[in-house]
Parts: C-alpha cells; structure tokens; sequence
C-alpha cells in the first residue's frame, strides 16, 4: 500500500507520524526475555513544552530464539492488533541487552540489534558484525487516512475471492533498507517474478489462479540475499512495497495500532530458512508412497469404479507405477458438496471399491473442502448446531458460487471441528488414506466467528485451521509418519502440514513456467514439499505439452495427474507420451532412496527438497535471478523444457557437472543452450557427488539397501559417507570414495 507522494510529499487524505528520535532507551523484561523499549516522539524534543500533545511510538526489542529479534512497534498499546501466528519455537531468555553512553544493543548471537541515541532514528541489524538492513529516517511510520483517501488499500474485490480486505483508517508501517544489488524473495507461492523487488504485494489470500498476481499461499515472510529474512508476526492483511514505493526500503505495513516482526539471521539463506522453520514450524517426515506418482480422475469428468479400474490396469499393464489414485469432487453427489457420502449412483460398493484398489496396492485419496452445500443433510444439522460461520445479525453466512446455498464451516468453534473431524475418521476407517484439502481462500470478513476472533486475521488464518483439523485426524489414525494432505491454501506454519500444491494452472508452456515460479516462491518461504497439477489443470494440453510436463513433474518431491474437463492418462496423448511417463517414473523409483533421504532431512533443517538456485550456490551473482531451473536436493540439477521446439537455456555453476541421463560431462561457470527430445531434458549431477541409486522401478516405498548402487560422478576426491534411510527406519551410512567416478 502506497501512502506517498514521490519523496517529499504524501497522497491526499493521508498524514503520517513518523518515529524521529530514539528518546529514551531502556532495559525491560519481556515474554521473550530481556529486552530493550525506545520511546521514539514523532518530533525531535529540542525543549520540555515538545513533550506536550506529542504522539509517540514505542518500539520494543526482544529474542525468542537465537538469531531471532522481535521488533514490536506500537502507537497505542492498547489499541487493536490482529494478534501472531503459533510460534511452537519460542523460548525465553535467548539474548542479552545492553546500555551504553552510544546507545543500546540486543545480542541474540548471529543477530545483533543496535539502536542509536538521539536523531535521526537509525535502528540497525547486524548479523556475525556486518549490518544487513536498518530502520531509518522516517522508516516507523503511524499513518491515518481521510475517508476520502486517495490511496489504493489493497485488493479489490472479485467474486471468486471471498473476503475482500476491509476498509481501514489507521496503519503501521516499517521500512527496511535494500543495499545495492540486494535481492528479496518469499512473500508465498506467487507466480511473477521470483525476484520480489519492485513489486507490491498483498498478503491476502484468493483463489486467483496461477496466471494472475493472487496467492493461495500468501506468507508474509521475505529472504534477502544479503544474509536475513524477515517475518512479519500478523496472520491479517499485511501489504508490501518491495523497493516499489521507496526504491531503497522494502515496506510492510498492517492496519491497527502494532505492528510486530521478526529479524531471522543467516548469515546464508539455508541459515534463516533453518531458523524460520524452527520458529514456525518443521514439516513432519511424509511417507515414502506418497512420492510415488497420484493418478486423478480429474474434476469434470465422467467417472465411475469401471473408469477407475480402467485407467489402473491400463497403467499396470504399460508399466506406469501408481502410488495413489485421487477422487475428486464428484466422489460425492453434486450440490451436496461437502457431505462426505459417496454417490451410490456411480459409486453403488464404495467400501468393497475402496478394498478392492487396496489389493491393487493403493492409497486412496478423496477431495474435500471446508462448505457445506445446502441441499445436504448435514447442511441444517451443521446450522442448527452452530457450526457454520454466521452473518453480524445471526444468521448462517451462505452464498452461491461454488455450491448453491454453501456455508462455510466454522473451526475457531471446538465441537464444529470435532463434528467434521468424525465425518473424516468415518471415511478414514472406510479405508481412505489421505485428502485433498482443496479451498481455504474465499473466507468472508463480514461475519462472526464463535471464538470472537476478528474476520480480518481469520481471512487468511483459517487454512491453518482448515488443514490442521483434517491433519490431525491423518495423524491420529496413520501415525504421524504416515499423514499426508494434498492442500492448496496456506499461511505461515503451513509447511508443518504437507503437502501443498500449485492450484489452477492452465495447460501451457507460460502456465508451466509460472508454476515453477510460484513452487520457487515457496520453497523460499520455508515449505519444504510441493506440488503441482501435471499438463496443467483449465484445458486440455496438446501432447508436447503434456510430455514436457510430465518430465518436469515427475522431478519433484510429489508428483500429480490431474486436470478439469479431460483426463490425463498418458495415452489419451500419444504413444510416445506413454514411454516419457515410464521413462521418468522409473527414473524418480531409481532416486528415492536419494529423495527420501533429502525428505527426511527436510523435517529436521526445514530445508525443501525444491531448490531455487540462490539457496544452493548463494555466492554465485549469476544465480540471482534464476527461475526457470531449480535443484532437487542438493545434488540434482533441472532445467524443465518450456519451448515447443525442445530448446532450453540455462546456467551451470562452476565445476565439472554430469548429465544423469547421457553420462556426458560439462564444465559449468556459464550458460548452455541445449534442444532435447520429448524424452529428455537437461538433469545434471552436481560435482563430486555420490547418488544412491535405487534397485526397483515399480514401487517408491521398497527396501532402498537392497540392490543399492552407489553412482559417483566427477569433480570430487577423498572420501565421503552417504546415509541412506529406508522407509521402515532402517540407516545406514557409505563410505563412498569419491575418486573412483562410476558414471
């Protein structure tokens, strides 16, 4: 949100109040631990009588962890705040505070506050010794607005959204400085540029799509590229200006009275990523059979058991491994979504059907979302019950889209969650295995919540709710290891319920690149497994696109087939469509014990297993802005084809890299240009590294030790171990001598 007018001025309707001087600093005791309070006057006190009808802010330093400070700036204490995200890694007592004649600091270890006496204001951050960002001259601002402002406040409402940002008058902002060719990332799964500067971005959750600037995802946490990340600790409508509105600063700024956030160190974007997951949450350790690829019957479609046995046989018999095969919407009986009853119309066995793809060695997964349609039965019962979300005058909050006369489930009310959760657990004992948790955006702000919360922080908070509700129940009956959602929305602390995926792309090369993006976006917010819909999901894509990918998909931690009006069994394509879908599952079989691996260590660092460049090589300034090819792991380069002609441009690092697919050797430290065919694309092995090579290709969830190849590739030397965990627990470690390349 833009509140001024070039440099010197503001927009219309606006006033400001900025913090100008560091008044008075002092030592003070906090729920985190020692700290710091500054009165900050928004005037420099040159005499007593400039105390009087003086506002101030107060700004408060604290550290819940190490390398984490929490900055807390307040015009009113008492005044309205939406309130923080769960923070399950907030402690006490992790830094030190400290007075002197120059000024106050708050040493949190790698993450150092200092704040300076007197005028100007200059709040500094310091990570290992070296300043990072600051807060300067007219950087802490209270602004109010006319009721005849001119001033864009965000999102403008659209049907499909829902909730659109309500109206406000006040604000708090902060602003960060931007060093020179310094690069901010994060802000959630959006599908612009990778790189956020320049941008303004609203933290507000939509049901967009992928080809516009909404987000399902929106996180507001940012990563520079100079050593730190950013948190701001308020699940409401947080707006950003990304070296847009100040083209040296990156603002957020939050309706209310307070505004609070965290300063995360590096110093390198693993480091804050590791301490942001610790703060926010971890993701657990998923399953090994989740990895394997899902099979859909699309959303649209026609379908019943006969069509889903169909497309289950006719995978086996070309030998393209299934590990899950998800129903979507129409599992259930139109206008009654969401009932959580099979339709016996096309479904007439559904306990003997769910059986039955047991033996043929399933999972099952089943959509849902958080609406009730009116014309189900469990819509009055819900009501009745107060269990839905209800309108300022007390009636139930219904709408239209979607589903006739849909309400919308209210989780902030205890027994509206257990009464959902039953539905869930009594398909779960029907033998349901895990579920698509679809919606979670279109949350209104016009209404009252059981708890009382208040309908703007709810907006985007209630996707935690939503996802935790039906994670727990997973949870509960499978085991923690063995839980696994499909979820398209989230908000920060999302990535400790796995997994998410990209919503609803269209099926074109663009489409396919912003996916990425949006996946890259993401991974750079802290969620360490993702998704997306393989062909892309609004259309039917031609075949080229189809198989380019399925390459692509099937390089990722969890891979989908899915669309809306057509299926997408390969061989509703092409033939050749058939041998790139086996070529590149048999391949992603080959690497789970690789994948796996990199899965498990996720759930203890927070590291996701979709790399953007910048977190492997972040001393390499050609990595910068880098969008269209990631790592998967540490070790697997891909550069996904976009081109109908098979060319593809991308950039190796410096060192003697390996094609996984051909063995050819290239030695990196600048661009390639290379044209693949539909059943290849550029996969490069990073140098020195040792790949543990899998011995099945029909299954992701066998035993990984048996038959096991170690498969070194050049550019290392010496000696390196290798742990290798199978999905029953069992680790072991190789010593591996990297000079003996076997590839």
């Amino acid at each position: 949100m833009k509140f001024t007018d070039g440099f010197w001025q503001l927009r219309p309707g606006v006033t400001a109040l900025y913090a100008q001087e560091a008044y008075d600093i002092a030592e003070t005791t906090t729920a985190d631990g020692p700290g710091i309070v500054i009165t900050a006057p928004t005037m420099v006190i040159a005499k007593r009588g400039d105390t009087l009808n003086r506002p101030v802010l107060t700004t408060t330093l604290s550290s819940p962890a190490e390398g984490v400070i929490r900055v807390r700036i307040a015009h009113h204490e008492g005044g309205r705040w939406h309130g923080g995200f769960a923070l399950p890694g907030a402690g006490t007592g992790a830094a030190r505070a400290s007075l002197t004649d120059d000024g106050g600091s708050l040493d949190a270890g790698a993450l150092v506050a200092r704040i300076a006496p007197g005028a100007p204001w200059d709040l500094s951050f310091e990570v290992d010794g070296r300043r990072v960002t600051g807060s300067g001259h007219k950087a802490q601002g209270y602004v109010r607005l006319a009721s005849d402002a001119q001033v864009d406040q965000g999102i403008v409402s659209n049907a499909r959204q829902g909730g659109t940002v309500p109206p406000e008058s006040s604000f708090v902002h902060e602003q960060l400085d931007l060093g020179v060719g310094e690069l901010v990332y994060g802000l959630g799964e959006r599908f612009g540029p990778l790189v956020k500067n320049g941008q303004s971005v609203d933290i507000w959750n939509a049901d967009g799509g992928t080809s516009s600037e909404q987000a399902y995802k929106s996180i507001p946490f940012h990563l520079s590229n100079r050593g730190y990340g950013v948190l701001v600790n308020d699940p409401g409508h947080v707006s950003y200006e990304v070296g847009s509105e100040a083209v040296e600063r990156v603002q957020f700024s939050v309706p209310g009275e307070v505004l609070e956030y965290f300063v995360i160190a590096g110093p390198t974007p693993k480091d804050v990523l590791v301490r942001y997951t610790a703060l926010t949450g971890r993701p657990p350790v998923v399953p090994a059979w989740s990895y394997g690829l899902w099979l859909s019957t699309s959303f649209t479609t026609d379908y019943d058991e006969q069509t889903v046995s169909s497309f289950i046989d006719e995978m086996a018999a070309r030998e393209l491994p299934v590990s899950v095969f998800h129903f979507d919407c129409f599992w259930m009986r139109e206008f009654n979504w969401c009932d959580f009853e099979w339709d016996t119309r096309v479904f007439p066995d559904p306990d003997g059907m769910l059986a039955r793809l047991h033996e043929k060695d399933l999972r099952v997964c089943v959509w849902i979302n958080p609406y009730i349609g009116q014309r189900s039965p469990l819509f009055r019962e819900a009501a009745d019950q107060g269990f839905l979300v209800r309108r300022p005058d007390g009636s139930v909050w219904q709408w239209d889209l979607w589903q006739a006369g849909m309400g919308l489930v209210d989780f902030t009310n205890p027994e509206a969650t257990a009464w959902y959760q039953g539905h869930l657990r009594r398909l779960v004992d029907q033998g349901v295995d895990c579920f698509k948790t679809d919606f979670g955006e279109r949350i209104p702000t016009e209404v009252v919540w059981a708890d009382g919360s208040d309908p703007a922080r709810m907006h985007n908070l209630y996707t935690d709710l939503y996802n935790r509700a039906v994670h727990d129940v997973l949870t509960e009956a499978r085991g923690a290891d063995d839980a696994v959602l499909f979820a398209r929305s989230a908000t920060a602390g999302g990535q400790s319920m796995p997994v998410h995926w990209g919503g609803d792309s269209t099926s074109t090369y663009a489409s396919m690149a912003e996916t990425l993006r949006g996946g890259l976006s993401l991974a750079l917010s802290g969620f360490a497994f993702w998704s997306h819909d393989i062909g892309g999901f609004e259309g039917t894509p031609d075949a080229g696109v189809f198989k380019r990918w399925t390459a692509f998909g099937l390089l990722g931690s969890h891979s989908r087939f899915h669309g809306s009006s057509s299926y997408r069994v390969p061989w509703a394509f092409d033939d050749e469509a058939v041998d790139v879908t086996r070529r590149f599952t048999h391949l992603k079989m080959r690497l789970m014990p690789y994948l796996y691996q990199q899965g498990l260590d996720a759930a203890t660092t927070g590291i996701p297993l979709m790399r953007p460049m910048q977190l492997e090589f972040p001393d390499d300034p050609a990595v910068g802005y880098l969008d269209r090819q990631y790592m998967l792991g540490s070790s697997l380069l891909v550069a996904p084809v976009f081109a109908a002609d098979g060319s593809v441009e991308f950039y190796l690092p410096e060192g003697e890299w390996t094609s996984l697919l051909t063995g050819e050797t290239v030695t990196g430290g600048g661009w390639r240009r290379e044209t693949h065919g539909f059943d290849s694309l550029p996969l490069y092995v990073r140098p020195g590294t040792a790949l543990p090579w899998g011995a099945r290709t029909d299954r992701p969830d066998y035993d990984y030790h048996e038959g096991l190849e170690m498969r070194v590739f050049a550019g290392g030397s010496g000696r390196s171990s290798v742990t290798v965990t199978n999905p029953d627990g069992d680790r072991r470690a190789y010593d591996v001598d990297l000079g003996e390349v076997t590839r």
